[in-house]
């Protein structure tokens, strides 16, 4: 009997922690209101509205710069100086990291060494072809003599030719000791230091333009081929609150197998402070779409239930709805009311229901 009864008292406190004995009000549930008619008519209403709203939906992409720039080492050297640090901003042409230069300078005077005794060769040269000339002319000088002169001329000019390129050559390498910025923009970061050793190839300092900044997002593939370039999308970056206009600058003609998704890149006006690696996401027009709302002063909240006083013809009914979006134009219904529908506006007298439950 012990067993029995404990058995019997769990189950009844279940049923009432679940609520069993509590009444149910279904939604779209009504509860009449006796009204007659000229009270009805006094009530200030509203009524439940079917609007067509623009439909979008988000992408989310990544803030990227249109240009930029990877400066790397062109040489095998040690870093003498980094005139540069990440967040400056650069003119075209400055100068931003110098390397050690003094076997390059050494090679320049080798090379200029090497054009100084061809330009000697050349001119010894051309005073033979000339004399070897003249002497032949007064029959002095065999052909085979004079065709060895023009030979040994023509040589002698190619050397010389090959020395100065062997100089412009080596200027331009001692050049590459000294790297300047390729564009005007803003430092993200340098690499080395003062003191590294640094590969031909190595990635010395990272910049970009901020002047051009574009919003590379992710687009599934069906919104994908509905947007063509040119196209205006509105446009957020979250962080700062920033709203704008963007226009579809390029469409990544391959989807990506992973996500089977296209990279749309968007440019427009940007802020001062933008980085690049920000957040932002681009608006996608969809097709509209119709919603049925009431106005929010007409909800009564009881409880997790929402109500509305619903007036039909000479009285009026309270009943449960089911809600949906917050929007300018009120609130979204999903279920319990019918377009046309009129519904009491807050200012009226309190109404009773039957039994006396307000």
């Amino acid at each position: 009997m012990l067993v029995t009864l404990f058995t019997v008292g769990i189950g009844a406190l279940m049923m009432v922690l679940a609520g069993f004995f509590d009444s149910k009000v279904k939604t779209g549930s009504d509860t009449r209101h006796s009204r007659n008619s000229p009270e009805t008519a006094a009530l200030t209403r509203g009524t439940i509205r079917r609007i067509h709203r623009p439909r979008q939906e988000t992408a989310v992409g990544t803030i990227r710069a249109v240009y930029e720039a990877v400066v790397a080492s062109k040489l095998l050297a040690r870093v003498e100086e980094v005139r540069v640090k990440a967040g400056q901003d650069v003119k075209q042409g400055e100068v931003l990291v110098v390397l050690e230069n003094a076997d390059l300078k050494s090679r320049i005077e080798q090379a200029l060494a090497s054009e100084r005794a061809a330009k000697s060769r050349y001119d010894q040269a051309e005073l033979d072809q000339g004399r070897t000339d003249r002497l032949r002319v007064r029959g002095s000088a065999t052909q085979g003599e004079l065709d060895q002169a023009n030979t040994s001329f023509k040589t002698a000019k190619a050397e010389l030719e090959r020395a100065k390129r062997m100089v412009e050559e080596a200027r331009i390498l001692e050049d590459y000791a000294t790297v300047r910025a390729p564009i005007s923009g803003r430092v993200i970061d340098k690499r080395v230091n003062a003191g590294d050793t640094v590969n031909q190839g190595q990635p010395l300092v990272t910049m970009y333009d901020p002047s051009r900044m574009q919003l590379i997002a992710t687009v599934r593939e069906s919104l994908a081929l509905r947007l063509k370039v040119g196209q205006e999308l509105e446009a957020k970056i979250d962080t700062l609150g920033y709203d704008c206009h963007a226009t579809i600058s390029e469409i990544v003609p391959e989807a990506q197998a992973e996500s089977r998704s296209f990279q749309v890149k968007v440019t427009g006006p940007c802020p001062p402070d933008i980085y690049s690696g920000m957040f932002g996401r681009i608006f996608i027009p969809l097709e509209d779409e119709e919603v049925l709302v009431v106005p929010e002063e007409a909800i009564r909240k009881v409880g997790q239930l929402d109500e509305v006083d619903v007036i039909d013809g000479s009285s009026v009914s309270r009943r449960s709805v089911q809600l949906g979006r917050t929007l300018d134009e009120g609130r979204e219904v999903l279920s319990g009311l019918s377009e046309g529908e009129k519904v009491v506006l807050p200012g009226e007298v309190e109404i009773k229901t039957r039994g006396g439950r307000p």
